[in-house]
């Protein structure tokens, strides 16, 4: 009888081949379409690619369907902040108005301080007078933006500088008014105006109308002296003024009453020299 060698078997032979498996995504072999982290980095730039080509198609129909004979009123809303823009440029300074002007963008304006109540508006009110010397006297003056020369009234003058008549240059074919009457000018005071200031006092070169009937009791400083010097009012929540192109050297408004009582100076001289400077 003859017998037969049976080979054995090992266990790895008895294995069944596996399949090679691999990202579905990426191609790799170390991971699954599941865990994939590079599908992410895929889609990623698959989106960013498709809202781009949608952004270029919507620009491209937008333009196509506004011309310049397109009235305003038919521009998509998408046309709204280029519109604006370019009226912004050609109205900003100077500023006008014309029928063709269309109002969009309004916004509401900042509010520095606290509002009054409804029907006190008129309590908010603030006074543009400050502290100054003329002739080396304590006096006041007030910023008015909405009148035309520098004056005062000859009661105040008289106060702060006796003998001020004798020293008036003549002007003569002009005449003035108020809101509410005319103007009787009596010549032109032609006299330094000095800021006190703790870094640095400013003193002011300035040619002030003498009224006969003015009734105030400060010195008027109006928009000729104003432009002149480049003063700028400002009233953020700190109101102050500044001369020129000098920003950072603040001058405080005087927090006066509304009715200033007027002390006689001693002196009954004017001082031809302090004019001179």
């Amino acid at each position: 009888m003859e017998s037969k060698m049976i080979p054995k078997i090992s266990r790895e032979d008895r294995r069944p081949e596996k399949p090679l498996l691999k990202c579905n995504e990426c191609g790799s072999t170390s991971h699954l379409a599941n865990t994939c982290t590079k599908k992410t980095k895929i889609n990623q730039v698959q989106v960013i690619e498709e809202a781009q080509c949608n952004e270029e198609r919507e620009e491209s129909d937008l333009y196509s369907t506004v011309s310049e004979d397109t009235p305003v009123e038919d521009y998509p809303i998408e046309n709204i902040t280029a519109f604006f823009e370019f009226t912004e440029v050609h109205t900003h300074l100077p500023q006008y108005s014309e029928d063709s002007h269309y109002l969009i963008n309004i916004q509401n304006s900042r509010i520095f301080k606290t509002k009054p109540a409804r029907g006190k508006g008129y309590t908010a009110g603030a006074s543009c007078i400050t502290s100054i010397l003329v002739n080396d006297i304590d006096s006041k003056v007030n910023f008015d933006t909405g009148a035309f020369c520098t004056c005062v009234g000859k009661a105040y003058l008289q106060a702060i500088l006796p003998g001020w008549k004798n020293h008036l240059l003549p002007i003569e074919g002009v005449q003035f008014s108020s809101a509410s009457n005319n103007m009787y000018p009596m010549g032109i005071l032609d006299t330094n105006l000095v800021f006190p200031h703790p870094e640095g006092s400013v003193r002011m070169k300035t040619e002030i109308v003498v009224m006969e009937n003015c009734t105030s009791q400060h010195i008027i400083l109006v928009n000729d002296y104003l432009n002149i010097y480049g003063i700028d009012i400002n009233n953020p929540k700190d109101r102050y003024y500044t001369f020129g192109e000098n920003k950072r050297q603040k001058f405080a408004f005087s927090n006066m009453p509304k009715q200033i009582s007027i002390v006689p100076s001693k002196k009954d001289t004017y001082k031809e020299e302090f004019v001179a400077n």
